[in-house]
This record gives structure tokens, C-alpha cells and sequence, in this order.
């Protein structure tokens, strides 16, 4: 028969894990166990199955997973190598043999201590090995990372705080036609920086619509079971770069720092942020860390007329300054409207990944026209062309 005094005193107990006190489904057994009163009991256990129930059904699982995400001193402390207290590894050891108990508890365990023959819920349990397992991700924490890193892949930045990205673009690198040789380019560098070597910050630039942003964006999530998480930031945060590169340069996962469509005026203070950590800083702090931008622009600033004149003793200098900021990139890619012939490849490619079936001629007739009426041809118009095509089927 299940007791719930000596369950409840075991989970006071937790030390190293004691943040999934807090959290659900924890929280709901703690709740159970403390209960007296019938009503309290069907309550907390009927919140319990609940709180499984949205973790998928199988309170193992649940608990599994919570346990090897968790972000606890241990799980710190190793990450960044260095030694653990004797006495942390006792702690370890204890709380893990409690938790894998908790993992096991079947409905009937809990109902037994309920004097009601109603409906109550239930859910699945399945044999867990806890220990080797938590030692297992000790190994892998630079590919599978911890706390909030291990349960998501991208990430905003909102009043300086990262926040994750819960329905991210799902984009597939095999889901993008055309622009192989571009695409090979981010992707070697990717690699590079995922093997913990020199990587270097990439500009892609070219014409609107060309799957310069969707590159990276299909990059991050071919490569995220890897260790790669993605950052993506606006203009007006480039000044938080240097504390990002801080916080994370300990990290033992791998982050690309992502701008999209960036650009410059003349006298914008994020220009200066920017130059900053491009001339060195990033190689400088750490190796886990990468900027992307994207930009229709190949000079980032912005440069009028009127700024070649005026009274500055130096201005030739300053001007070179202001158009030379992608060349502080270590790589720049150019992705340049399509012509006609690869315009209509990338048409038929991705039609064909939609399982449409037209004639190869009536196909490239409609894609040809669908462009002359939407401004041009791009991998964003073949897009569209063949979205338009499936809303019609």
C-alpha cells in the first residue's frame, strides 16, 4: 500500500533537484501526499494524471525528461568541467534512486490510499534506469545543452532577457531549391563552428526573396540535435551582443546570433555596436558564437550624396569607414535574383515536392506568368506561385 508520509518526507529531502518541487508533476504528488481529507486526495491525485497527461501520458517519461533538462549546480559544474564535491555525487546518487521510485508509481499505488470507488484517472509508467542515463547527458551537454537550451532551439531576445521561440519556422534545408553552391558555403561554416573551430561571421547578401534568411533558418534546424541554437536579433539590440557573448561564451552548446535584413543610416549608434564585436571580438571571448545577418544591401550603411560633402578634414576616410562594414564579415554570400531558366526550376522543384501533377509546360507557363505579374522571378515568387497553385487544387 502506498504511504504517503515517508513519499512526501523523500521529496523534502530533494537537494540538488529541489526547482521540480515547484514544478508540475511534482508539485501535484507533494500536494497528495499532504492531503487529508477525501476531497483533497481525488483533487491533488486527479491534478496529478493532469499534469502527466500533458507531459504525454507516461509519468516515467515526464520525469525522465524533467530530470535530464533540469539546470541544477551538478549539471553546471559539470558542463564547464570542473571538479564535483564528493558529496554532490552521494547527493546525486540518493536523489535520483527517489525520484526513479516516484517515476514508477502506478495508478493502483495511489488509489490505494483512497477510500473512493469513482472514476479516477490514469496513465503509463515503463522501467527507467535513471543513473546511467543522467550520466549519459553528463557526456552529451554539448549536444543536447540544459535548462531552457535543451527544451528549445530558438530564441528572441525581449528587454535583454532570452526568451524561447515555441512555434519556430520549421523550414528543411530539402525544402529549399536553388542556390546549392550559397546554401554549401553557411553550411561548411556551420560545421566548422559546431566542431569547436574557427567559424567566421557570415553576411548573406542579395535580392529580396532570394532564401537568405530561410538559409539560416533552415541551417539552425537541420542542425540543432547537434547543439546549435539559433539567437535572432533586431537592430536596435546589437548593443546587447557583448553581454549575450558573455553569458554564453560558458555555455557548452553552440549559437548563432542572427540579424535579419540589417542595414544602417549614417549616424546610427548600432553601426558603432556592431563594428565592435566584428573586429575581433566574437573570435576574441569565445568559439561558440557566430553572427549571421542578412541584407539586401552589400554596403550596410546607407550612403547619400551630401555625405561626400561638407567640411570634415577626413571624410574619405570616415565614408570608407561607413561602406566598408560588410567587409568586416569573414564571409560574405550572394545570393542574386534568379534568371529566367532557374526560376523555373526552382518552380518545378518545389511543385513537385507538393506532389503536383502539371504537364512540365503548362507549368512553366503558369510560373513564368505568375512572376511577370508579381514584379520578377525569385525563389519567393516561385513560392508563392506554387502556394497559389495548392489553394486552387
Amino acid at each position: 500500500m502506498f504511504q504517503p508520509q515517508p513519499m512526501l518526507l523523500r521529496l523534502c529531502s530533494l537537494a540538488l533537484f529541489r526547482s521540480l518541487l515547484g514544478k508540475p508533476p511534482l508539485t501535484e504528488l507533494r500536494r497528495f501526499c499532504s492531503a487529508s481529507s477525501l476531497e483533497e486526495k481525488v483533487e491533488a491525485y486527479a491534478s496529478f494524471a493532469a499534469a502527466v497527461y500533458t507531459a504525454g501520458g507516461n509519468l516515467t517519461s515526464a520525469l525522465r525528461t524533467a530530470i535530464l533538462e533540469e539546470e541544477n549546480v551538478y549539471m553546471l559544474t559539470r558542463a564547464q568541467k570542473k571538479p564535483v564535491p564528493e558529496s554532490w555525487n552521494r547527493a546525486l546518487a540518493a536523489e535520483l534512486a527517489i525520484l526513479e521510485e516516484v517515476s514508477q508509481l502506478t495508478p493502483e499505488q495511489l488509489q490505494s490510499g483512497i477510500d473512493y470507488s469513482g472514476y479516477l484517472p490514469e496513465w503509463e509508467t515503463e522501467p527507467a534506469a535513471l543513473a546511467p542515463l543522467y550520466e549519459e547527458r553528463m557526456t552529451e551537454i554539448p549536444r543536447y545543452g540544459y535548462g531552457v537550451y535543451a527544451r528549445h532551439h530558438a530564441f528572441l531576445l525581449k528587454e535583454g532577457t532570452l526568451e524561447p521561440v515555441l512555434h519556430p519556422d520549421e523550414i528543411r534545408l530539402d525544402a529549399l531549391s536553388g542556390y546549392e553552391r550559397e546554401r554549401a558555403q553557411v553550411i561548411r561554416n556551420t560545421a566548422a563552428l559546431l566542431q569547436a573551430k574557427p567559424a567566421a561571421n557570415i553576411l548573406l547578401y542579395g535580392d529580396a526573396g532570394t532564401g537568405k534568411s530561410a538559409t539560416v533558418k533552415a541551417v539552425a534546424n537541420a542542425f540543432h540535435s547537434e547543439g546549435l541554437r539559433l539567437i535572432e536579433l533586431k537592430k536596435n539590440q546589437l548593443h546587447h551582443i557583448p553581454t549575450l557573448m558573455d553569458s554564453l561564451s560558458r555555455n557548452p552548446l553552440k549559437f548563432i546570433l542572427f540579424i535579419d535584413d540589417l542595414s544602417f543610416s549614417r549616424d546610427d549608434d548600432n553601426f558603432s555596436a556592431l563594428k565592435a564585436v566584428l573586429e575581433g571580438s566574437v573570435s576574441a571571448k569565445t568559439r561558440n558564437l557566430a553572427i549571421y545577418a542578412t541584407s539586401n544591401r552589400r554596403h550596410l550603411v546607407k550612403e547619400c550624396f551630401s555625405d561626400r560633402q561638407g567640411d570634415e578634414i577626413h571624410a574619405g576616410d570616415t565614408l570608407q569607414e561607413l561602406v566598408s562594414l560588410s567587409d568586416r564579415f569573414g564571409l560574405t554570400v550572394t545570393f542574386t535574383r534568379p534568371a529566367k531558366q532557374e526560376y523555373l526550376r526552382i518552380a518545378a522543384a518545389l511543385a513537385l515536392q507538393q506532389g503536383l501533377k502539371l504537364p512540365a509546360a503548362e507549368l512553366s507557363a503558369r510560373a513564368d506568368q505568375f512572376a511577370l505579374h508579381r514584379g520578377g522571378y525569385s525563389p519567393r515568387t516561385a513560392k508563392q506561385f506554387v502556394e497559389s497553385l495548392l489553394s486552387q487544387s
